[in-house]
């Protein structure tokens, strides 16, 4: 795990070596600051030679100053490094969660990834700064001042072994048993977080159903929670600062005792009985440091493991080792797929599904709830894989192409599609980057969205604000439709993607597609038997299953299911439902 986050350090490595060696240097110029003032009493003050004090007092001020400068050098290479580690830990996450499959996605809440990437690369950026820091000058302080303790007197120098034993013990029985209770608090880190998100992105159904105070219980409960758990982890650590007043007490009194009895008999002086005193608080204060960063690093031990989880975690679809660069045409090939959401284990959500589409064909895809209709064409761009079988477009396995140019020409308005922060151009662009206003236009007018665009104050320059919560549903979908038709694709997948628009838009959308974009493969998945029934076939699922395959005509002849959707909706039912959820 160490070796894993250390890797990031990248141009940072320099900034991370100097920082503990300024920082050492600093403690050593320290610890050298009492024996100094020991002569200033010995050989100045107590003699009254006023030039031995000018001397050493000038060596002190010397020695302070180096300590300052080192101390200053040390903190800037520390912060440089701490926060570009940070950084590039961020930018990492974030690349890594970009090559993520929707599986991979699958395991994490968004709220996880967003508290990973925030409190506890945070947490890791102070305690790699600590580490940097204290966990080299506090080992530093306490050699070199217990060297120069014993230097003054061997016998008086177990004081503070005694005291660094005692210390020692109280520490670490405090912060052993603490270490588990941070895995659990940035757990619900994460619970926190989801309710703060589900609660804006839903903030109209809540108040629309006067949930407010609902929800603000269940922020209440998780804050609470996490309240109780910081209170436990802290009430332990609370002990630090009594142990540490019992030491520095104990050693005063213990080396006042003992140190006046020395100095009577004249084994030591009463110089090195000051530097003794000023050695007590080094040593205490370089063990004190190194608990607070053992805290620190209990803390972001837990933040760590979970950094690393999403750093490894790797996505299982696999690049080829010589992937296809070119996809000849819009034909699709489905060749015994059996599909599961967890490979290896469950039940499949698509079984043994057979068939093929013609490039250029248009194929309408219905059947109830939980048919399995979005994880179907969800094979097709690759966003999962088949468990067994194979998916072809352009008469190559899906898996042999770079995801890439897949991608490219496989184009997909998803169920959940949304619009970014930007204005309605920029939207259109995520199609192609480089597309002129006039084919934004064009395609606009294609999805049918460009009749409310010209009714905007800015038109195409319109703000679309995050997830596009200032247009409606409908807008929203003909917008995106608007920007997948900019790609060119070979294949055009709509899932479910007209259900916001009234049906006369929704036909003059389809009418747009049969003349416009002829040599694409379109595919559209609906509701509503009206949406689909002048494609050139339509294939009916049921759980999973192909149920029928033919014209609309043809199933009304021969399939149950067909007919059922299609009298429940022209005798003035709904769109067919059954009961189940979407896959």
């Amino acid at each position: 795990m160490i070796k894993k986050l250390v890797s990031h350090l990248g141009e940072y490595k320099r900034a991370a070596i100097l920082t503990p060696i300024f920082s050492a240097l600093e403690a050593i110029m320290d610890v050298l600051l009492p024996t100094i003032m020991a002569f200033i009493i010995d050989q100045g003050i107590e003699k009254g030679d006023m030039n031995a004090v000018v001397k050493y007092g000038l060596l002190t001020f010397l020695v302070a100053a180096i300590a300052l400068l080192l101390g200053l050098l040390a903190g800037r290479f520390a912060a440089t490094a701490s926060t570009g580690f940070a950084g590039n830990l961020r930018d990492a996450m974030y690349e890594n969660i970009q090559h993520f499959s929707f599986s991979n996605i699958d395991k994490y809440s968004t709220a996880g990834l967003v508290t990973r990437m925030t409190t506890d690369v945070t947490n890791l950026q102070n305690a790699f700064q600590m580490i940097e820091r204290m966990c080299v000058r506090a080992p530093v302080h306490l050699v070199f001042a217990l060297i120069m303790a014993s230097m003054i007197s061997r016998s008086l120098t177990m004081v503070f072994l005694v005291a660094i034993v005692f210390l020692v013990a109280v520490l670490a029985g405090i912060m052993v048993p603490t270490f588990g209770i941070f895995d659990k608090v940035f757990k619900n880190y994460d619970n926190l977080n989801a309710s703060v998100q589900e609660n804006v992105s839903a903030i109209r159904v809540v108040k629309s159903f006067v949930r407010e105070h609902f929800e603000n219980e269940k922020y209440t409960k998780a804050c609470e929670s996490l309240y109780k758990q910081f209170v436990h982890a802290e009430s332990r650590l609370s002990f630090n600062n009594p142990a540490m007043l019992v030491s520095v007490y104990g050693c005063n009194i213990a080396l006042s005792w003992f140190g006046a009895h020395y100095v009577l008999n004249g084994a030591i002086t009463t110089g090195q009985l000051n530097a003794l005193f000023g050695y007590i608080m080094n040593i205490l204060m370089a063990l004190m440091m190194l608990s607070m960063a053992f805290v620190m690093i209990a803390m972001s031990a837990a933040s760590a493991r979970r950094i690393v989880e999403v750093l490894d975690e790797t996505t299982d679809l696999p690049a080829p080792k010589a992937p296809v660069q070119q996809v000849r045409d819009g034909g699709i090939e489905f060749e015994h797929v059996t599909f599961k959401y967890k490979h290896g284990s469950g039940q499949p959500v698509l079984n043994d599904v057979t068939f093929s589409i013609r490039p250029g064909e248009t194929l309408g895809i219905i059947g109830g709830t939980g048919s399995a209709k979005s994880s179907l064409v969800q094979l097709i761009p690759r966003l999962y894989d088949a468990e067994t079988g194979s998916v072809k477009v352009g008469g190559v396995d899906v898996k042999d192409y770079s995801l890439d140019v897949l991608r490219r020409e496989v184009s997909m308005v998803l169920q959940k599609n949304v619009l970014f922060s930007g204005t309605i151009l920029d939207n259109l662009r995520w199609g192609d980057e480089n597309a002129s206003e006039e084919e934004c236009i064009r395609v606009a007018k294609l999805a049918c969205a460009d009749e409310f665009i010209e009714r905007f104050p800015d038109k195409y320059n319109t703000w679309i604000e995050q997830g596009g919560s200032n247009v409606s549903g409908g807008q929203k979908q003909r917008l995106t439709i608007a920007r997948a038709l900019l790609r060119k694709p070979k294949v055009l997948i709509l899932d479910d993607s007209t259900s916001a628009v009234d049906t006369a838009t929704d036909a003059k959308i389809r009418k747009a597609f049969r003349e416009e974009i002829p040599g694409t493969t379109k595919i559209i998945i609906a509701q509503r038997i009206s949406s689909v029934q002048d494609a050139d076939r339509i294939l009916v699922l049921d759980n999973g299953q192909i149920n029928g395959l033919g014209t609309h005509e043809e199933l009304l002849k021969t399939n149950k299911i067909y007919q059922e959707v299609y009298n429940s909706q022209t005798q003035g039912g709904g769109d067919f439902d059954k009961q189940g959820g979407e896959q």
